[in-house]
């Protein structure tokens, strides 16, 4: 039983904001779990953060712009200002930078940033799906490859109380 939900909260960890495949990864591998096995789960639950986010902001955000007009104003001023600051960025790197964005494994950067970032700039959903997974798969090969070096390598992504 303890081998299941440890591999059951490894998926959760690896669809959850904070932590996504950072922290399903190390948490997998340190309670037992094989390393491929560890970042096969991490990596597989944190690809579904992609449709799940925006499954999500596309009812949600339909529901809000028809029938808030708070939220429509605010959703227009907002993305109108976010997409000045950023649209030569995009037309510069475009999917490239979206992958490399989620690929880091750091703090504020992965599949929720770049699915979110995505969809605020209103970039192809197909080409921003196959950048976010390329991203997580990368970001996974890093993550694993640190923690196979071992020797207090993965203090990168866990602090030690």
């Amino acid at each position: 039983m303890g081998e299941l939900s440890t591999v059951l909260f490894t998926l959760l960890l690896g669809i959850t904001p904070i932590s996504e495949l950072r922290g399903a990864i190390p948490y997998a591998f340190f309670n037992g779990i094989p390393l491929v096995t560890s970042a096969l789960l991490g990596c597989l639950s944190n690809l579904l953060v992609y449709p799940l986010v925006s499954f999500f902001l596309n009812i949600f955000h339909s529901f809000f712009y028809a029938r808030i007009g708070f939220y429509r104003r605010f959703f227009d001023h907002t993305i109108a200002r976010i997409r000045h600051k950023v649209e030569s960025k995009v037309t510069l790197y475009g999917m490239v930078g979206v992958t490399l964005f989620v690929a880091i494994p750091f703090p504020v950067t992965g599949a929720y940033s770049g699915t979110l970032g995505s969809w605020v700039l209103g970039l192809d959903k197909r080409k921003s799906f196959l950048a976010v997974s390329i991203g997580v798969l990368i970001s996974t090969i890093i993550v694993t490859v640190v923690l196979f070096l071992g020797n207090g390598a993965y203090s990168i992504w866990i602090k030690q109380v």
